[in-house]
């Protein structure tokens, strides 16, 4: 399945802005419900992860995490996942576990009434 993405700056800020977040140590995961019928989804990774080559590794492993998991939010909402620098060291199984855990918290996983 292809994932919708944002793309643009005021997409995220009205995200980072109006969404509720939700976080760890490896992850802030901002979610917002926006007015469409399907989720898109947004990925930063700052420079405080580490160096070009382990910011590059780590939004794979980001967008790697949510394409495997899409069933787990369901349709309607905006969602940015931020990476913290001890996503650095991080593995799969750490990132999607966090991603899952910080889904269920907000009111944007899927089997969950509003």
């Amino acid at each position: 399945m292809k994932l919708m993405k944002l793309k643009k700056n005021r997409e995220f800020a009205n995200v980072y802005r109006n969404g509720a977040y939700h976080a760890d140590k490896i992850l802030v995961v901002y979610v917002l419900k926006n007015k469409r019928d399907r989720s898109y989804f947004g990925f930063a990774v700052g420079k405080k992860v580490g160096g070009s080559v382990i910011r590059s590794r780590v939004t794979r492993l980001l967008r790697e995490a949510v394409r495997t998991n899409a069933n787990a939010v369901r349709p309607g909402f905006d969602i940015v996942v931020l990476a913290r620098a001890g996503a650095g060291s991080g593995r799969l199984e750490q990132i999607e576990r966090s991603y899952l855990r910080l889904v269920k918290k907000s009111r944007a996983a899927a089997g969950r009434a509003d």
